[in-house]
């Protein structure tokens, strides 16, 4: 959901954006549909802001930017501003309006191809629930835990994305006759050891750089191996995967663990206040509380 275009603001323009993704996922792209989610991302920041988000702004008012195409949030309490929302519309709709809580819906309903309801069971209750309707909406999320993290204890629920994710989403709309597209591009991301938190701000916003247990820049070390994928290897942004994948040339040749690090880039942050001690003190305080909440 931090995803942030600037389309008004004159900082990108979606056709950009288009070619960002193009780039990032080395040509498997669905340009058409890149470019219709790209059109709606701005305003739907703007709802959530709207709803209590909380969003970082610079000194200017101005959102602070994680990367080129990303905003910095706190996004701990994202899924009950987004609960408050849908409840707040729906008492708008007065006596018309219900809601059904911990109900697990296990089946769409289909008549001649089309989605007329869903059937479910409460968790709480020894209820079926039978829904009937005009308009069905799927937002259940992706699939997560597709491939098992090392973590398999205590980490597997605090990772950082929605644990219990089961793919519902793909079930019910590939039920309901949906096309299913771009389903080749796997994202499989670089993420921290047992927390799974996401490494985006590190590299983005806090400037830092990845080594292998000597010490070694694998970004620097490998550079000839981009060559061989191009042209996005050659191009800026290198894309995500050929990044993962030279770290992952150090691990499979004994080089790892990688190390994300932290201490260099929080003290490069600091080292602007070096001559003050009090402000000094501040923002290293500042930068290790918004850094540790990856």
């Amino acid at each position: 959901i931090n995803e942030y275009i600037g389309y008004a603001e004159g900082d990108n323009t979606l056709e950009d954006y288009v070619k960002y993704v193009r780039q990032d996922l080395m040509g498997i792209s669905r340009e058409d549909l890149v470019y219709d989610i790209a059109r709606h991302v701005d305003s739907s920041v703007h709802l959530f802001e709207k709803w209590g988000l909380p969003i970082w702004k610079d000194e200017n008012g101005k959102y602070v930017h994680e990367g080129r195409w990303q905003i910095m949030i706190n996004g701990e309490s994202y899924k009950v501003i987004v609960a408050e929302a849908a409840k707040n519309a729906l008492a708008t709709m007065g006596d018309q309006a219900e809601i059904y809580e911990r109900v697990f819906i296990v089946e769409p309903l289909m008549n001649n191809g089309k989605c007329v309801g869903a059937v479910g069971f409460s968790v709480r209750e020894n209820k079926f629930y039978v829904f009937t309707a005009k308009a069905t909406l799927a937002c259940m999320g992706g699939a997560v835990h597709v491939f098992r993290p090392r973590s398999v204890g205590e980490g597997l629920g605090r990772a950082w994305y929605p644990p219990w994710n089961s793919g519902s989403t793909a079930y019910f709309t590939i039920r309901a006759g949906a096309e299913m597209t771009c389903q080749e591009v796997r994202f499989i991301p670089v993420r921290f050891k047992d927390g799974y938190g996401p490494v985006g701000a590190w590299f983005l916003l806090f400037k830092s750089r990845a080594t292998n247990a000597m010490g070694g820049e694998y970004m620097v070390e490998r550079a000839d191996e981009l060559k061989k994928w191009a042209p996005y290897g050659t191009g800026k942004p290198i894309p995500a995967n050929l990044r993962n994948w030279l770290g992952m040339e150090d691990v499979m040749e004994g080089k790892g663990p990688i190390y994300m690090r932290t201490e260099e880039a929080i003290a490069n942050l600091a080292a602007a206040y070096k001559d003050d001690p009090k402000a000094f003190k501040k923002k290293m305080k500042e930068l290790e509380s918004e850094a540790w909440e990856d």
